[in-house]
């Protein structure tokens, strides 16, 4: 849980890396967005628009195994639901073109 309000999603972005500082949350995450993306993409070319309603469980599902099994905290979500989805979506675009690296180390999380 947050110790402190954010009031910009710029203050708000290193809490969220701090908030996910294991590999295992992170990859979780990524399953979760993963999933969401292809659902969202699969859903849009087949016309089978009911899977948008699926999108939410496939994201949050992985997410909150993350948070509550492995990096044991509360997902920001709760919190910040808005900055939380943008940030996750940023995380998940940082790790796919690995540039993630730097942010994480500027959050102060090495990566192991």
């Amino acid at each position: 849980m947050a110790d402190k309000e954010y009031t910009s999603f710029a203050a708000f972005w290193p809490f969220y890396l701090r908030e996910h500082s294991l590999p295992q949350t992170r990859a979780l995450h990524y399953i979760g967005t993963s999933l969401v993306v292809a659902l969202a993409v699969y859903a849009v070319i087949s016309g089978t628009w009911w899977l948008l309603a699926a999108m939410p469980v496939a994201g949050y599902f992985f997410a909150w195994i993350a948070h509550f099994r492995v990096e044991k905290n509360r997902p920001a979500t709760f919190t910040y639901p808005l900055w939380s989805l943008y940030a996750d979506f940023r995380m998940w675009g940082l790790w796919i073109t690995g540039r993630l690296g730097p942010h994480l180390a500027k959050a102060k999380i090495t990566e192991a």
